[in-house]
């Protein structure tokens, strides 16, 4: 197992990956902190947990959104593991 660091924001976090994943990892965390970043300039400053629950709503609201093929169960709950992951690392 590798860990990746992800800069979100000006922060980093530590994640954790499968060997030969850190590639797609680095390029999902750049996706997540460039959507960070417009909601920030959208709405302004923002407390990191707040920041967080709004990226993840806005995530959601764009998964649920988007054409076939839809996100599965699995799927679901493998970003609800994510959300809480970082949730975790965020209040330690």
């Amino acid at each position: 197992m590798s860990v990746v660091s992800i800069p979100i924001v000006n922060k980093n976090y530590p994640m954790g990956c499968e060997d030969g994943q850190e590639h797609r990892l680095i390029e999902l965390g750049k996706m997540v902190d460039a959507r960070a970043r417009e909601i920030l300039d959208k709405i302004g400053p923002l407390q990191e947990n707040a920041l967080l629950a709004t990226l993840c709503i806005v995530l959601a609201d764009e998964l649920h959104n988007r054409p076939a093929p839809a996100a599965t169960d699995a799927d679901l709950r493998e970003i609800l593991a994510r959300i809480r992951e970082i949730k975790n690392k965020i209040n330690n």
